[in-house]
């Protein structure tokens, strides 16, 4: 949100943004960026009154961020694991012990036409 307060410029959008980055990533030939150059190419393009955006770019953005995960959220990803496992194995086994039906074609009578009855 402070970014969003501060920033705030009707001559700017966040699509001319993104190219912007994009254009610069491509001219710096490299192939990864902190979270913080990204976020200070941003703050530039917003912070320059006339900028040269560049011309859009078909391209795919990978995002590579380790998640690290406290004691507790593993624990509480352990448990609900363990308890869907439970739960399909449980299935499983009452599926198993259903008695299987096989479907029968259903007898249907035959009208045969009488020459007798009008």
């Amino acid at each position: 949100t402070l970014f969003a307060k501060n920033y705030r410029n009707p001559a700017k959008n966040i699509d001319d943004c993104v190219t912007y980055i994009l254009n610069y990533v491509q001219r710096s030939g490299c192939n990864g960026f902190t979270d913080g150059e990204i976020f200070g190419q941003a703050v530039h393009y917003y912070d320059e009154n006339e900028i040269e955006v560049g011309k859009p770019i078909q391209c795919q953005v990978a995002v590579n961020h380790v998640v690290e995960l406290t004691a507790e959220e593993k624990a509480e990803a352990r448990q609900n694991a363990v308890r869907r496992y439970q739960e399909e194995e449980l299935r499983k086994l009452q599926n198993r012990s259903k008695p299987r039906t096989a479907t029968k074609a259903t007898a249907q009578e035959v009208q045969q036409p009488n020459l007798f009855n009008f």
